[in-house]
């Protein structure tokens, strides 16, 4: 396979062809840390990509290495002469601070849905998103998201794939990325729909400001604040350091995605506008969107905390949502146990992650292009040994499209039903990505979004529509503190 760097060697399987650990940028390292991505350099000869790509340096396990911007390929067997599959670039989810391409096998999707897939590593942490005076305005990762999405519009033909066909897609800090870049001008007219998995929009995103000043403690923790030359003192710290940056920071689960140290920064170059801002005006990429998240986004996040008492419910609660914690006690009383009446609270509000902003986000993009809204309800089953069950909890919903590696987050093997229900999934998303319409012969019809407060709720029990807004209060949200 000959992409415009040079000749690629994959790995053929029964169904599929599969080519990773691809370059898509030149390595970020040395001088080139911190820096806009790079175009990689030609080589000569064959390039092995049959190895697992690289992961971006991370915190978590010390896991990966600052040359990472590589992704994988995989497409179906036996794509046909002048056929152009869709292609659907998967961003990772993980905080901005894990993820990697290689946690994810995209067989099923590439071959039942006969898709190009393409999974993106980026980078991560204070290597993708440091702001600083002496280095930039930070969104490093962000720029490396749409450097792969160049690369796929200049190769994607030679794999079969359609350049004028993308679907970008991710989950959590991945759908985060979708939505900045919707509102980015780095990514315009380099995609042609957007899936967004429990993320939303309408969560803010640090602004340059806040970003400098987060930049400016890391600067500190790292000794360079007063370097004669604070740039190269920063680039000449190693990574694992860097990625320690700002590690002290307390990440409460009750807290707001926006107060997060790494992610994407309003008000760059790279990011002019908070991306809710762009939805809603219409200035975002006006493509197709599918949009949804989980029933109990924020359960799994509350999992070490079953012991929480009433009292530390009341006192989260104050610290929240200030002198209108009282309404909020009053519609979330403790009916079951503290922590389940602060899971439900934390997922419907949705300033983390939740149902909320989720549909606030359809509904202000629904003026301005096609909206396809879902819940997944499916229950994982998961019950804890202390007896808090999981439901159906942030990235539960992962193993119904992808076949998942995650050896820190485990998920129990689908049953005959919830296979089903993957099929079905599969067949939603794949449809999306062809046409920007996830309907077809063989599955419930998926009523386009028209504003309301109901999505299609996806669960063995069935796929029907559900009264998302009703089921999630997000009424009484509507003027609480975001």
């Amino acid at each position: 396979m000959k992409v415009d760097a040079g000749w690629l060697r994959g790995t053929v399987a029964a169904d599929h062809v599969s080519y990773t650990g691809v370059p898509y940028a030149a390595p970020p390292v040395g001088e080139k840390r911190w820096r806009p991505p790079a175009r990689v350099k030609p080589w000569s000869g064959v390039r092995d990509a049959t190895a697992p790509s690289t992961p971006c340096a991370q915190q978590l396990g010390a896991v990966g290495s600052e040359d990472c911007l590589y992704l994988d390929v995989r497409v179906p067997r036996g794509v046909r002469p002048g056929e152009r599959l869709p292609v659907l670039v998967w961003l990772p989810g993980g905080g901005f601070v894990t993820g990697a391409a290689k946690e994810y096998d995209s067989t099923a999707l590439a071959t039942d849905g006969r898709l190009m897939v393409v999974m993106v590593n980026y980078r991560l942490g204070a290597l993708g998103y440091l702001s600083s005076p002496a280095l930039g305005e930070g969104n490093y990762g962000l720029m490396d998201q749409a450097a792969a999405l160049r690369w796929v519009r200049r190769n994607a033909a030679s794999f079969g794939g359609d350049p004028g066909n993308v679907t970008l897609a991710g989950q959590s800090a991945g759908a985060r990325s979708v939505c900045a870049l919707l509102a980015s001008p780095l990514a315009r007219g380099l995609f042609d729909r957007a899936t967004v998995q429990s993320g939303a929009c309408e969560n803010r995103v640090p602004t340059l400001a806040e970003a400098r000043a987060f930049g400016a403690r890391a600067t500190e923790e790292l000794g360079c604040t007063t370097a004669p030359k604070i740039a190269a003192c920063l680039r000449e710290r190693p990574a694992g350091k860097v990625l320690e940056a700002l590690s002290s920071i307390p990440l409460t689960p009750h807290g707001r995605s926006g107060d997060r140290p790494w992610g994407p920064t309003a008000g760059t170059a790279v990011l002019p506008r908070q991306p809710g801002d762009a939805v809603r005006d219409g200035t975002a990429a006006r493509v197709p969107l599918l949009i949804g998240g989980t029933a109990h986004e924020m359960r799994g996040f509350l999992s070490r905390q079953s012991s929480l008492t009433a009292a530390q419910y009341e006192a989260m609660l104050v610290e929240t949502f200030g002198d209108r914690a009282d309404a909020v006690l009053a519609k979330y009383p403790v009916t079951t146990t503290p922590v389940l009446a602060l899971a439900t609270v934390l997922s419907d509000w949705g300033g983390f992650i939740g149902a909320c902003p989720v549909l606030r986000t359809a509904q202000a993009a629904a003026k301005h292009q096609p909206v396809y809204a879902y819940e997944f309800a499916e229950d994982s089953g998961r019950v804890l040994p202390d007896g808090y069950p999981l439901g159906a909890y942030h990235s539960s919903d992962l193993p119904y499209l992808w076949a998942v590696d995650m050896p820190q987050n485990p998920f129990p093997p689908l049953t005959p039903a919830q296979e089903r229900l993957s099929d079905t999934m599969i067949a939603y998303w794949s449809a999306f990505a062809h046409a920007g319409n996830p309907n077809g012969r063989g599955r419930p019809q998926w009523p386009a979004f028209n504003g309301s407060g109901t999505v299609l709720g996806l669960s063995t029990a069935g796929i029907a529509p559900t009264a998302y807004a009703t089921n999630h209060q997000c009424g009484f949200w509507q003027d609480l503190p975001r």
